[in-house]
């Protein structure tokens, strides 16, 4: 019969283990990639969106709004910029690119605006790349 490895043997195993699995799911911080222009699909739309929503004056309050199609879209307030991807010290707001039946559940394509310069950003997944547009 096999002596049981030592309390401490079994520890560092479990650690090694834990430390494995949580490398292999990639739990590390978040990086965006962030890009001068705009000459991605869709970048078109996120242009229409950004027209629209400055005539509606960039609307600060999270929420529905009635869109130009007859549906609405949602603005989430402010982006506040976390992993400090985008230029510091400025204000920015969210903004979805797309409309919607209103309550309908939002999609990953948002436009960002410094509130103070107008300069828009376009993430086509949720905040992972940024395109100026």
């Amino acid at each position: 019969m096999r002596p049981r490895p030592s309390w401490q043997v079994r520890l560092a195993v479990v650690l090694a283990a834990v430390t494995s699995v949580i490398a292999l799911a990639g739990v590390s911080p978040a990086s965006a990639s962030v890009y001068n222009s705009c000459t991605i699909s869709r970048c078109a739309d996120a242009r229409t969106a950004r027209s629209t929503w400055a005539s509606k004056g960039y609307p600060t309050s999270a929420g529905w709004y009635s869109w130009t199609d007859g549906r609405y879209n949602y603005t989430g307030g402010q982006f506040f910029n976390r992993e400090g991807q985008l230029p510091s010290g400025a204000t920015y707001n969210e903004y979805d690119v797309y409309s919607r039946a209103r309550g309908a559940a939002r999609d990953a394509y948002r436009i960002v605006v410094n509130r103070s310069t107008g300069v828009t950003w376009f993430s086509p997944n949720h905040y992972t790349d940024f395109y100026r547009l």
